[in-house]
C-alpha cells in the first residue's frame, strides 16, 4: 500500500475484551490454564486476577498491521516480545511506526500498552506492499 511509508504511524487499533473473553479464547485455542479463566485461581497465585492469554493481545498487534496493510495477506512475519499482563475490561493499544520501506515490503515498530504498560513491545511485522 502506498500509504505505508517510513516515519508514518499505522492507524490506532482499540479494543476492550469483555470479562468472557478469556473463556471464549480458552476454548478456542485450548489453552485452559486456570491464571485466565479461574479469578479465584489467579488471585491465589499472585496475580490481581485473570489475565489474557499473550496469543490474544499478540493477535491484536497483527490484526492493526493486517488493518494498515489492506488485508491478512500482506503480513508476512510477526515477531512480538510479551512483557506484561494484559486483564479483561480493560482497554488495549495498539500503535506502530513504519522504520523503512524496501521496494515492496514495510517494516513496522508496533507496541500494544494497557493502562500505560507496554504488554507487547518490541514487535515487528513484515508487510508487503
Amino acid at each position: 500500500m502506498s500509504e505505508l511509508q517510513a516515519g508514518a504511524q499505522i492507524p490506532e487499533l482499540r479494543v476492550t475484551p469483555d470479562k468472557f473473553l478469556t473463556v471464549r479464547y480458552a476454548g478456542a485455542s485450548g489453552d485452559f490454564n486456570p491464571i485466565h479463566i479461574d479469578e479465584e485461581f489467579a488471585k491465589a497465585v499472585g496475580l490481581p486476577g485473570r489475565i489474557l492469554h499473550g496469543l490474544w493481545t499478540m493477535a491484536q498487534v497483527a490484526r492493526a498491521q493486517t488493518d494498515a496493510a489492506g488485508g491478512p495477506q500482506h503480513l508476512k512475519r510477526l515477531s512480538v516480545q510479551f512483557r506484561g499482563m494484559g486483564m479483561p475490561e480493560q482497554e488495549v493499544l495498539v500503535t506502530g511506526t513504519v522504520r523503512e520501506v524496501d521496494g515492496s515490503k514495510a517494516i513496522v515498530d508496533t507496541v500494544a500498552e494497557q493502562g500505560g504498560s507496554q504488554i507487547i513491545r518490541n514487535a515487528e511485522a513484515e508487510l508487503s506492499i
